[in-house]
């Protein structure tokens, strides 16, 4: 429809919202504007070129995140919902000829003269702006959201096959049912699904310096502003209620006289983490320095009065800890310590049938119910049967090696550190779990271990999860260098980013570079599971074999 378009009655037609858009040629269009949005995404991840975010003084690297919420994929003609009303949009024709920059640089004009240096705006123009930038699908049903993914995690492995037959190496293509790429595994639970949520402390849109919050720039980009993340759609309440009355305990402290006003003290970020079993564990980041150690020892109290048996006791806490940062001396780096101030010193959380301890700094999946369809997932992408041994290098709290070790003969959990290992070990012991070892060591000593292991005929599964980091080069040499290893599955947060040149590593020839040794692997089926509803990021199961 063009611009200067009449409907039926001679009337000028105004642009169409998401409600709207119910009928045969209007919901065609709101079809194609879910998949062009897809196909630009997946463009930017291909080309991984620089997109100049409308709402950031610098070039930064391309990313749905930036794309989606600066509203550069929006037409005239709202063919997608997320961009608010009454704003200048940005050219779909500019985008599609590629020309990104160009269609931000028109939304900015648009977007930036009547809103800057404006910090008083109504609070939920500041809400959905969090919302829109945190969650860039929540304007759409959840059907359209698994589109919009599916459609890039499908762009996504095409680059990788592209990239793999130009140096003739193996890709599996089945076609129909049994294709590569499986269909979108959803969340049992759409909203507030989240185990785990941090709120940073900062000046509110307000001006009041303590509010508990997500960060958010304002539209110029000149000012950070806390805003409160009640209304997020992925937020239990009881994560809202607890940062809300450590927003009363920050408000209710007297201020220290020799900070400036935008100072926060030494009251920092809350992380709050809730269990299917009904547990609540707070833990609140504190910097002493420039305090006495009576000081010290007076805030931690009126910390824990508060939260125990003062207004903040309607949280019913399980754990209220204290993560202290520390600095030794001027020549040591610094860290942090966890300090019980009241309560217990562990949640727990119900996986597969299996009890699994969680202490503060220990690392878990932020959506429960979409873990255990993952793991199952895993278990049928790897053969698992009671012949299979499983070599686990992935990461956290031993929940992944553990859950199949109820299927498998044997599992060995090689990346386990620090805390981690602890509570895996438990875990392991409550639940009678037997067949399951876990060896502390650092990356070297496992990738020396790989090096000398042969297996004993057993059918062998080398089990991949880098979460936060990626798989560094050494261990991928490993792996192929293991012949005993004949099964790999590999799971990806982000097949698009890092992950997709460990993919590449895995599977290209022998002969496309020398330190890559033994036979490569060949990516016989990949199956996406939706971790984080209302936002772009999903896991993505990868089974390679050779």
């Amino acid at each position: 429809m063009g611009v200067g378009a009449r409907d039926d009655k001679g009337e000028p037609c105004r642009p169409s919202t998401q409600l709207e858009q119910k009928g045969g040629g209007e919901k065609g269009r709101w079809e194609a504007g879910l998949f062009i949005s897809a196909f630009l995404v997946s463009v930017m991840f291909s080309c991984r070129g620089r997109f100049e975010c409308c709402f950031c003084p610098k070039w930064l690297m391309a990313s749905p995140r930036s794309i989606l919420s600066s509203g550069a994929l929006l037409s005239k003609r709202r063919l997608l919902p997320w961009c608010p009303q009454g704003q200048h949009q940005a050219s779909l024709a500019s985008a599609v000829e590629g020309n990104f920059t160009q269609a931000a640089s028109e939304h900015s004009q648009g977007e930036r003269k009547p809103q800057e240096g404006q910090p008083g705006q109504d609070l939920s123009f500041w809400q959905e702006r969090l919302a829109d930038q945190l969650l860039p699908l929540w304007r759409l049903n959840y059907d359209e959201q698994l589109k919009v993914k599916f459609e890039v995690t499908k762009k996504t492995l095409e680059q990788l096959q592209g990239r793999l037959h130009k140096l003739g190496a193996a890709v599996a293509e089945a076609p129909g049912p049994g294709a590569l790429l499986q269909p979108f595994f959803p969340s049992p639970v759409i909203d507030g699904y989240r185990n785990k949520s941090v709120f940073s402390v900062n000046r509110g849109p307000d001006g009041h310096p303590r509010t508990v919050g997500c960060f958010l720039r304002s539209p110029g980009g000149k000012m950070i502003f806390c805003v409160p993340a009640g209304h997020l759609r992925t937020l239990p309440a009881r994560h809202h209620q607890v940062a809300q009355c450590y927003e009363v305990f920050l408000r209710q402290t007297p201020r220290n006289p020799s900070l400036d006003i935008h100072q926060l003290g030494p009251w920092r970020r809350l992380r709050v983490r809730t269990s299917s079993q009904g547990h609540t564990m707070a833990i609140i980041t504190f910097h002493a320095q420039g305090l006495s150690q009576e000081d010290i020892c007076s805030q931690k109290e009126r910390a824990k009065e508060f939260f125990m048996s003062g207004q903040g006791s309607v949280c019913d806490l399980t754990s209220l800890y204290l993560k202290e940062r520390v600095t030794p001396s001027p020549q040591q780096s610094c860290f942090h310590r966890y300090q019980l101030l009241a309560g217990e010193p562990h949640v727990f959380e119900d996986v597969l049938g299996l009890k699994f301890r969680i202490s503060p700094g220990a690392f878990f999946p932020p959506n429960t119910g979409a873990t255990e369809a993952l793991f199952r997932i895993v278990a049928e992408l790897g053969g698992v049967d009671q012949s299979t041994v499983i070599l686990d290098l992935s990461h956290g709290t031993g929940v992944t090696g553990l859950s199949l070790a109820q299927r498998a003969a044997q599992v060995l959990s090689l990346r386990l550190v620090r805390q981690a290992v602890e509570d895996a070990r438990w875990s392991a012991a409550f639940n009678e779990i037997t067949n399951w070892e876990c060896r502390q060591c650092d990356m070297e000593k496992a990738v020396n271990w790989l090096g000398k292991f042969r297996g004993d005929g057993r059918a062998l599964m080398a089990l991949v999860d880098p979460v936060g980091a990626g798989l560094p080069h050494r261990v991928i040499r490993a792996i192929r260098g293991c012949p005993a290893i004949q099964k790999l599955v590999f799971i990806s947060g982000r097949p698009h980013a890092e992950d997709m040149d460990t993919f590449f590593q895995l599977c290209c020839p022998a002969s496309s570079g020398p330190d890559l040794p033994g036979e490569p692997f060949t990516l016989s089926r990949a199956v996406p599971v939706d971790m984080l509803p209302h936002t772009l990021s999903s896991q993505l199961v990868l089974a390679f074999t050779r």
